[in-house]
């Protein structure tokens, strides 16, 4: 459905910025008005990573006027693979910094504001107030329902966007026109039951796929041109080569933007979201060993046996001596149980102990009470004890 420009146009444009946005002063849809306009808005990106890269960068080349960036993380040499608006030199710099230089090297006409803090509940109502349009790169969901709430009680339309592997999803959520995020997804997976991008992998160049369509999408919405994404899923598989849609339809029922909100102020994501289910934080409390407990156990030849629960690429990167690879899934489906030894103790371990304290619930609902895992995962191992190995991929924040 077409919908209003979102905001007004400028008052004019310099003779540089005609000069720079010709190709698009000729498009009778964009066309002197339509630039005006972008010059005019205000759009802010929550996350500088894997989406917010190019989101960011095409934003600029577009001639949005003012950009802000929402971001507490640092460079990672893992982040270059994917995130492009950062390069080799920006190691160990500020996210936000980072992406800042690098727009105003793409256009020294957009005005950017860093925000370098992570966005929650304390401070996104502020936040999101200064701005017209929010372009969501987030990959957690505590953080996803933070937007989308929050963005419902402002009124404000956002731009959503997803990566994972080779398959991206995209939309427009809009309350007072469609539906929101939670019509869509009216309650998160539990936890653990997703990967993020750092757990599962995702093709670098997916998220130019996708951030270009939330850029797409943002130019129209600003300038009212064409139909948005509002009520519609876009769903891209990059290994097909397709691209189809899905319709989402306004939930009467939700508990955000429906007839009768639940939701009228902002609530304990981490908590809604679960993290860490209240089973695995159960099993864990007394149960959970650091990686030097188990480099002791080890060095003193305990009868143990150590299982990796994390998928074959990760254990394939980096992993610890004497570990076996017994994927976390096959726990969930009770698979694995019939071939754990009952003469050893059980030692399990994931990346950062998360994945790790599901399985840990699941074996002592199974008898293995002694069972143990380590806190940390192997990212703790190689920090305190093989420094030496390669990183482990970081986990995400904003991306």
């Amino acid at each position: 459905m077409s919908l209003p420009p979102l905001v007004e146009p400028a008052a004019e444009l310099t003779v540089d910025e005609v000069r720079r946005y010709s190709r698009h002063l000729i498009i009778p849809d964009v066309g002197m008005a339509g630039q005006k306009r972008l010059k005019n808005a205000k759009v802010l990106a929550v996350g500088a990573g894997g989406l917010g890269s190019p989101a960011l960068m095409y934003l600029a080349a577009a001639g949005v006027g003012t950009l802000g960036i929402v971001e507490f993380d640092v460079v990672d040499e893992s982040n270059l693979q994917r995130q492009i608006i950062h390069s080799q030199a920006d190691i160990g710099k500020s996210k936000a910094l980072s992406a800042k230089e690098t727009v105003q090297g793409i256009n020294p006409y957009v005005q950017v504001n860093i925000h370098e803090e992570r966005l929650d509940s304390s401070n996104v109502m502020e936040l999101f107030a200064e701005y017209d349009l929010i372009v969501d790169g987030t990959d957690n969901f505590a953080t996803r329902y933070l937007v989308n709430d929050a963005c419902v009680l402002l009124n404000k339309p956002y731009v959503w966007g997803s990566i994972y592997r080779f398959d991206g999803q995209a939309s427009v959520f809009w309350s007072e026109h469609g539906p929101c995020y939670r019509c869509l997804y009216p309650e998160p997976p539990p936890p653990g039951m997703v990967p993020s991008c750092a757990e599962g992998g995702v093709l670098g160049v997916l998220c130019a796929s996708i951030g270009s369509i939330q850029v797409t999408e943002a130019i129209k919405v600003l300038t009212g041109t064409g139909d948005p994404l509002v009520g519609r899923l876009m769903i891209y598989d990059a290994l097909e080569m397709t691209y189809r849609q899905v319709k989402v339809r306004k939930d009467p029922n939700c508990a955000v933007c429906g007839d009768n909100p639940t939701v009228t102020e902002l609530i304990d994501y981490e908590a809604f979201c679960g993290v860490v289910s209240d089973e695995a934080q159960a099993a864990a409390k007394d149960s959970t060993i650091t990686p030097r407990q188990l480099k002791e156990w080890i060095d003193a030849d305990e009868k143990i046996d150590i299982i990796d629960v994390r998928e074959p690429n990760e254990y394939e990167i980096v992993s610890i001596p004497g570990a076996r690879l017994v994927p976390k899934n096959e726990f969930l489906m009770g698979d694995a149980l019939s071939d754990l030894p009952q003469d050893r103790r059980i030692v399990l371990h994931c990346k950062t102990g998360v994945r790790s304290a599901e399985v840990l619930a699941v074996l002592k609902n199974a008898g293995f009470a002694d069972a143990v895992h380590v806190g940390g995962g192997v990212i703790g191992w190689v920090n305190q004890i093989e420094p030496e190995k390669p990183d482990h991929p970081q986990p995400g924040r904003h991306r």
